[in-house]
């Protein structure tokens, strides 16, 4: 079986991006005992990624750069933003003081209802200091690792967009 579209496809791998001054610095790993499973096609991971697999069979390895205009874009300082400290209150309307920690990454969606993933950066009089952009913006990515496994996706992973049932999503 080849990675394609509608495929379900577990890779490991190892990410290194460019920092700019010591060469490639080490940023994860994702062993083959619990690969990173993704339905190929659905945009769930960058194009770049994607096209360095297409054909591929369980047991190819692969090694993919991708420059940063084609991973997450430059570094964007207007995705830094202050949320009103109101925008973070628990179910019982009292103030998320466990939730703002810097550092922290929450979930959240825009006014167009867009997923976003912000992290804390500091809390003070005037809010809380959020930054937007992607902690791999403005790198260039690195990508060397081996296709664990190919398989075909359930009707319910195609109608969803993404893996289900172990190491995938569940409802």
């Amino acid at each position: 079986m080849k990675v394609e579209k509608d495929k379900i496809v577990s890779v490991a791998y190892e990410l290194h991006v460019d920092d700019g001054e010591s060469g490639k610095e080490f940023r994860e790993k994702v062993s083959k005992d619990e690969p990173f499973p993704f339905l190929f096609g659905a945009g769930n991971v960058l194009p770049a990624l994607e096209k360095g697999l297409e054909g591929k069979s369980v047991g190819d390895v692969f090694e993919v750069f991708i420059d940063f205009e084609n991973a997450y874009g430059d570094y964007d300082e207007s995705r830094k933003v202050i949320v009103p400290k109101s925008n973070f209150k628990d179910e019982e309307g009292k103030k998320g003081k466990q939730l703002l920690q810097v550092g922290k990454v929450i979930p959240m969606k825009d006014d167009k209802g867009n997923q976003l993933r912000g992290e804390i950066l500091k809390v003070d009089y005037k809010g809380v200091h959020m930054d937007f952009n992607s902690p791999l913006a403005g790198y260039d990515l690195y990508f060397k690792g081996e296709i664990v496994d190919i398989r075909d996706a359930m009707p319910e992973e195609l109608d969803h967009g993404h893996v289900h049932g172990p190491g995938g999503h569940h409802h």
